[in-house]
């Protein structure tokens, strides 16, 4: 597992002054005549009206359909990485669709048992798993355990001779555990999204031996029945546009991994997506595949389960941000400030990372922005940027919705309620319905916790 972040990837040329791409939009994203837009068959401004803003709006039949996608190329036990967005709803919706769950704490593992989803259907990460969370999961039956150290090794043989107990008071059968693999290849990404590296927090380092030993130690407590070791995983890091890294992560790890006559092959996740204009990513079925023929060239067999844990790519483009204009200043000789009733407590990944987005009216979608702004938020921070060089139409106005498409990932999954701000509410919209399946928080939820 690892942060979301920006890539130093650099699009194509386009035009700021374009109307926002219809690629960053939701699948069934439409604009009307009058130019206003809509998403699930619902007018956005009327989303807006009725729910308030800031608005999370996610688009069901998309998040449908690249879960679909995502069956489709990788086959049976591709998880969906709860991490770039989860609750209720999209946990179901996930496994509905055929998707295992990737969940990386014992507060993921929670959400994803209240929605219903089998503990089988279950992947559990974590680089410091705790004994709770741990023996949690063992209890509850989880699917897969990625190992990522040797306490967590030493934590797994000792709570399994504990005998811990499922829920009808039978012993759980010997869980089934995977070693994560640091294969030392670096991608062209964020530096704090990059965990493929020999310099990282997560898994074991292949150059250092690390990761032989893990599977040494892992083979024999397989061999004592106390876990089922069942295959390796590796992750190289997040918004990765290239696929020449995965096939290398492939080359590298095919060594190693082929006299180990496991069944299982995880690459992770960490497919990149188009935030900007002119910005362009594989498709999920492009990935999938460069990462079989990898497989092939290096020999691993073929009847090894190979998959993924795509998050972004599941969620990202699902999802567009609404926002009211509060405030338009002109710094005379430096910019023009918008002012947003959200900020870096909604999307954080400006802040952090430096990640860029477009901003658009939805009440003329399609006209031209040749107005340069910053996209600013009402937090008492000067770094507090959610476009940091945005293009909007001229007569954008205090009052106005403004839109940032592309954020249903790592925007509701790192909210925060810095400066005690509410976090906002989240809305699927599909034929023509609006559902919330997040409320939005009130200001009495912000001191509910406190004593």
């Amino acid at each position: 597992m690892t942060d979301p972040g920006a890539t130093d990837h650099t699009p194509a040329f386009a035009d700021p002054n374009d109307p926002v791409a219809r690629g960053l939009l939701p699948m069934t994203a439409v604009v009307t005549g009058s130019g206003r837009l809509q998403v699930g068959g619902v007018d956005v401004l009327d989303l807006a009206e009725e729910f308030g803003t800031p608005l999370f709006v996610y688009d069901e039949a998309h998040l449908r359909a690249r879960c679909r996608e995502a069956v489709e190329a990788w086959g049976d036990g591709v998880a969906y990485a709860t991490k770039a967005f989860l609750c209720v709803a999209m946990a179901r919706l996930a496994h509905e669709e055929g998707m295992v769950l990737d969940v990386s704490t014992g507060g993921e593992l929670h959400v994803a048992l209240t929605a219903g989803v089998p503990a089988d259907r279950l992947v559990l990460h974590g680089n410091n798993k705790s004994e709770d969370e741990l023996r949690r999961a063992l209890e509850v039956g989880v699917g897969r355990i990625v190992i990522d150290s040797f306490d967590e090794i030493d934590r797994i043989e000792r709570l399994v001779a504990e005998g811990p107990t499922l829920g009808d008071g039978t012993a759980p059968p010997p869980p089934k555990v995977l070693a994560r693999i640091t294969p030392g290849v670096e991608v062209h990404t964020h530096e704090f999204v990059r965990t493929g590296q020999d310099d990282s927090k997560f898994g074991f380092g292949l150059a250092s031996g690390a990761a032989a030993e893990a599977v040494e130690r892992l083979g024999a407590l397989g061999g004592a029945g106390v876990v089922e070791f069942v295959g390796i995983h590796a992750h190289l890091g997040s918004q990765v546009f290239a696929l020449a890294p995965f096939a290398r992560a492939i080359e590298v790890l095919g060594a190693f991994f082929a006299p180990l006559g496991l069944s299982e092959l995880v690459v992770g996740g960490g497919l990149g997506v188009a935030y900007v204009n002119g910005e362009e990513a594989p498709p999920m079925a492009q990935w999938a595949a460069s990462v079989r023929q990898a497989c092939t060239r290096v020999g691993i067999p073929e009847s090894t389960r190979v998959t993924a844990e795509p998050g972004r790519s599941i969620v990202a483009s699902a999802a567009l941000t609404l926002y009211r204009v509060g405030t338009v200043k002109d710094v005379a000789g430096h910019r023009t400030y918008v002012s947003v009733d959200g900020g870096m407590s909604d999307n954080p990944r400006p802040v952090l990372y430096g990640s860029g987005y477009e901003a658009f009216l939805p009440r003329e979608t399609g006209a031209l922005r040749p107005k340069p702004v910053r996209v600013v938020g009402k937090h008492c921070e000067s770094g507090d940027v959610v476009v940091s060089d945005a293009f909007v139409p001229d007569d954008l106005a205090v009052g106005d919705v403004l839109a940032t498409p592309v954020t249903g990932a790592y925007g509701h999954s790192m909210a925060s309620n810095y400066n005690k701000v509410p976090r906002p509410a989240v809305v699927f919209v599909a034929d023509g319905e609006a559902r919330v399946v997040v409320r939005r928080e009130s200001f009495d939820d912000l001191v509910r916790l406190d004593l």
